[in-house]
């Protein structure tokens, strides 16, 4: 079994490691120097306990091969990993931070700054859109970001590849992604896709924009029920440095009906580009309405109702009792 605890020093195949870059619920990452090439990488193994679990060996290994064939600059390089014994995924080293790590210190980012992380992400999403692979897992936690904005797209362990069956964990989970983050269609258990994406960077930058997500409850499915039937806060009224042409690009970002939304990343990334070429619609009346409460006599025959059940179904019993 694989010891994950490497320590600064330790010999790892093929790699020097240097010290101890990340740890999550399922992985260890650390940085490396590759002995043959002198280059540092970054070298993610799994713990040890979940090596012989399917669902997690399926996820890791399809990180893996997508990310090798995926290349451009706001995609995290995958090496090829052929002649490793061990599972890993070793990846290019980037300099910088993850993007859920600047929110949780600075809160929300200056509109400008915000517009330029997502420019970048949406670049990323064009690129591996158009190689029939939809990221479906978006959120700050797998975004890096570098002292220049620049961004790094990781991790492929739920992506899918168009139009390939058996890519996602739909009969292994209720729901893929993370509530937060999800879109509509995939909390109805649809593949979703490259507006899928869309969606979910949509609720990066409202939440970039004004340090809250765009929907809350008190458990992931009060959170995703939310989105189903209720309109966010226009972002202006959080935080009014927000342009007006800047919430219209987030409203239609986030529009239920996958239809409505941007078509792609390049046209979100377009008008992100151009603010003053967008047209601003009224969503200021966009928001969760209130359903206005019933007069007093008909909440009175609701009540009656409800409780002239139990009774319905003790008569019932008692039939059924009868008849035998």
């Amino acid at each position: 079994m694989l010891m994950t605890q490497l320590q600064p020093g330790d010999r790892f195949e093929h790699y020097r490691i240097e010290a101890l870059a990340a740890r999550t619920s399922m992985t260890t990452i650390y940085r490396a120097a590759d002995l043959r090439t002198g280059r540092m990488v970054a070298i993610k193994i799994p713990h040890p306990e979940l090596e012989c679990d399917p669902v997690f060996y399926s996820r890791f290994q399809r990180e893996a091969f997508i990310g090798r064939k995926l290349h451009h600059p706001n995609v995290v390089e995958t090496m090829p990993a052929e002649d490793l014994d061990h599972l890993c995924i070793v990846m290019e080293w980037v300099e910088g931070k993850f993007l859920r790590e600047i929110l949780t210190k600075q809160g929300k980012l200056f509109p400008e700054r915000a517009a330029r992380i997502a420019i970048g992400v949406c670049n990323a999403l064009e690129y591996i859109h158009s190689q029939g692979v939809v990221h479906r897992d978006l959120k700050p936690e797998n975004i890096m970001v570098g002292e220049d904005d620049s961004v790094k797209l990781i991790d492929f362990g739920i992506s899918g590849a168009e139009g390939v069956r058996r890519l996602t964990f739909s009969k292994l989970s209720n729901a893929m992604g993370t509530p937060d983050y999800i879109s509509p269609e995939q909390i109805r258990k649809k593949r979703g896709d490259g507006r899928s994406d869309v969606y979910a960077l949509g609720v990066i930058l409202y939440e970039m924009l004004t340090a809250h997500t765009p929907f809350d409850g008190p458990n992931p499915l009060a959170v995703m029920n939310d989105r189903l039937v209720n309109d966010p806060t226009p972002p202006r009224e959080i935080n009014p440095e927000i342009s007006a042409q800047m919430q219209e690009i987030i409203f239609r970002s986030l529009e239920r009906d996958p239809e409505n939304r941007y078509a792609s990343a390049r046209k979100f990334a377009l008008d992100l580009e151009h603010p003053e070429t967008v047209e601003v619609t009224d969503h200021s009346v966009k928001r969760s309405e209130k359903k206005e409460p019933l007069p007093i006599a008909k909440r009175i025959l609701s009540f009656a109702k409800l409780a002239m059940i139990p009774v319905v179904i003790f008569k019932l019993l008692l039939l059924v009792a009868h008849l035998k």
